[in-house]
């Protein structure tokens, strides 16, 4: 079988390992999947490990440890007395169709009521099957997607590959890079002991690739500023993802908030951003835009269903991704159950995520080599493609069970109240990944950066 960390780095043009400088992936066992999704979490974060290193110079191997990979792709967070509020809406999931199954995404308000304006709004789960069931799958996905929903129908990973939109993913590459025209002098250097203090990051993400990817920057130091929408909240997965950054809200319909953002902006090292294809560009900050207010940036963007083919554009998450893609589809026949079965984890989410913030730092390295900066764009329906290409997972011991000693010593105090996190899956020579922030609630900081310029030696 290949080996995924060699595939995903020559993916990410990370220079050739060698003995001085590689990865080590340590632990046994695996989740249960058709798929290789231990590997593919251990092999992208060690892929992001070793894009740090390189940025820094490090010599020495970096080390993964595959079991506590496998547990950040769930869930980092223990809390201490409080509870994580439910993840997914009452009526998301996966229904029977007339000819097959769909899966509704229904947790922000405005997908819910896209559903409900098609479906008719249901007292429960069960009058939401029964209506539902009187639709084919691809007329009732076509439906929802009109009214401005979030649904996929389930196809198999033949059907995918023959789908239009399937084959235009194929030929996409796992990490576009695009270099910059421009040269523009980095203002940013990486340190020893903390390597990307001073690095500032500007977070214009959503569930949960993006804020996976500056997630791991600011565990080595970034300063992570994420900027949400007055009327958006993830309350699942805030506590997950927004710890080490700060937290802010601008309207960017409002001129006074315009006028913040592009000070923003034009003081980022990076901005990574998950809207859909042509969104930022229908606010008035596309690409050139971008680069007016901010030269040199390095500029990483992703979505859903890829960047080229009939889909480009469509909403969709990673549970949707897996229904179209084959992976639900893939899952069914090897447990050889009723119905989708998926990835025991969002592992596209996920690895995407890791695989932006090494994107991130590849395109830092360039910066400081050369000054060029530029982007790179990824896409949930091509991880998905890389993990399929990797063929089935071979059988595996599971892994075993959490223990105290996965978690990290320190008490986390969370907006929420006190947590543990588990320890980190990446061990880095000389360099400890630690969050200087707890995590916090949306909205609950000014929109500044947490450190001032000349603190942070720029």
């Amino acid at each position: 079988m290949p080996d995924l960390v060699e595939d995903l780095a020559a993916q990410i043009r990370l220079p050739r390992e060698d003995p001085s400088r590689g990865s080590r992936i340590t632990g046994a066992g695996a989740l249960p999947s058709a798929f290789r999704v231990t590997e593919l979490a251990a092999a992208s974060i060690a892929t992001a490990g070793l894009a740090l290193a390189d940025v820094v110079g490090l010599d020495g191997s970096i080390a993964v440890d595959r079991r506590l990979a496998s547990a950040w792709f769930a869930t980092s967070l223990r809390p201490d007395g409080w509870r994580v509020p439910a993840p997914w809406d009452p009526i998301a999931g996966d229904y029977r169709t007339r000819d097959g199954w769909i899966r509704l995404h229904t947790n922000a308000p405005h997908h819910r009521a896209a559903a409900e304006r098609v479906l008719g709004a249901q007292a429960d789960r069960a009058g939401m099957e029964r209506a539902v069931a009187t639709w084919d799958k691809g007329d009732l996905e076509a439906a929802i997607l009109a009214e401005g929903g979030c649904a996929a129908e389930m196809r198999g990973p033949d059907a995918w590959a023959a789908h239009p939109q399937g084959r235009a993913v194929a030929e996409e590459p796992l990490v576009a890079f695009e270099p910059a025209a421009d040269r523009t002098a980095s203002r940013w250097r990486p340190r020893p002991e903390r390597p990307l203090a001073g690095l500032r990051v500007l977070d214009l993400t959503r569930v949960l690739a993006g804020p996976v990817a500056t997630r791991f920057l600011a565990g080595f130091g970034a300063d992570v500023l994420r900027i949400d929408s007055p009327d958006w909240s993830e309350p699942a997965i805030e506590p997950e993802v927004t710890l080490g950054k700060t937290c802010s809200r601008l309207d960017l319909r409002r001129a006074a908030d315009r006028a913040t953002f592009e000070a923003l902006l034009a003081g980022s090292d990076v901005l990574v951003h998950g809207y859909r294809p042509g969104a930022l560009d229908g606010l008035g900050y596309g690409p050139e835009a971008r680069r007016a207010l901010a030269p040199g940036l390095v500029d990483v963007s992703l979505d859903a269903y890829g960047w080229t083919g009939p889909w480009a554009g469509r909403r969709g998450f990673d549970s949707l991704v897996q229904m179209s893609c084959g992976l639900a589809q893939a899952g069914q026949v090897w447990r050889q159950a009723e119905g989708p079965v998926p990835l025991p984890v969002q592992a596209l989410d996920h690895a995407t995520g890791y695989l932006m913030a090494a994107a991130v730092l590849r395109l830092l390295a360039r910066r400081l080599q050369d000054g060029t900066g530029g982007q790179a764009r990824l896409s949930l329906a091509r991880t998905a493609a890389f993990l399929i290409a990797a063929g089935p997972a071979e059988p595996e011991p599971a892994l075993a069970p959490e223990t105290r000693e996965d978690l990290a010593p320190e008490v986390e105090a969370t907006s929420w109240g006190p947590a543990h996190r588990l320890r980190p899956p990446l061990t880095v020579p000389g360099i400890a990944m630690r969050w200087d922030r707890a995590a916090r609630r949306l909205g609950d900081d000014a929109p500044a950066w947490a450190v001032e310029p000349a603190a942070a030696g720029r």
